[in-house]
């Protein structure tokens, strides 16, 4: 039996897509350790976050070939071979999330994502369009776990904090949904989460 004011509230890397840069830079590596250190000092995690908070990708990617000229082919993959970097979506949670529609559940979700990549892989992976509305931080120049980017979420849809269940991979992003008042999940994978929400009576 479910019970109908529970609202799914899911993170899209790592929960629904396998997304990592390390899919793409290892065809472009021969050396695991050089890799790691270009993904450490040259595109590195702050410099892909600011595309997820707004920036463009080509801004983004002259900012860094100015900066490193000699890595400029390394650095425009980034850009231009984007999708070898979510080679698949990760189907056990996919098969959740047409499960929770199958029992009425509405769907959103809150994606830190760069507006033109997620653009692209919208029209990539069907089931995005299961969701009644996704919230996705390039278009809204708000981040996860900053409480603003929940709060445009509850407003824009009219959800109540307290019936919304934000599920992520990302332990500070699941603290960020529980300080505006969320109930929120630790992804650690598809069969503990069906545990979870099963649990709460999502399913």
């Amino acid at each position: 039996m479910t019970t109908n004011s529970i609202v799914p509230v899911f993170d899209v890397g790592g929960v629904l897509l396998d997304w990592d840069p390390r899919h793409l830079y290892r065809r472009l590596f021969d050396d695991e350790a050089a890799m790691e250190a270009f993904l450490a000092t040259v595109c590195t995690p702050d410099w892909n976050r600011a595309q997820d908070a707004g920036r463009s990708f080509d801004d983004g990617v002259a900012l860094l070939v100015a900066r490193f000229p000699a890595q400029a082919a390394l650095i425009k993959a980034f850009h231009h071979r984007w999708t070898e970097m979510v080679p698949r979506a990760l189907d056990d949670t996919v098969t959740l999330l047409g499960d929770l529609r199958a029992a009425g559940r509405p769907l959103y979700a809150i994606t830190n994502f760069s507006a033109e990549k997620f653009d692209q892989e919208r029209r990539r992976w069907p089931f995005f369009a299961w969701f009644d509305g996704i919230v996705v931080s390039g278009e809204v120049k708000l981040m996860k776990p900053d409480p603003p980017i929940y709060h445009h979420l509850l407003e824009l849809y009219g959800l109540a904090a307290a019936d919304c269940v934000f599920i992520d991979d990302t332990p500070a992003n699941v603290d960020g949904a529980r300080a505006v008042g969320m109930r929120a999940v630790h992804f650690d994978g598809a069969e503990r989460l069906r545990e979870d929400l099963t649990a709460m009576g999502a399913l």
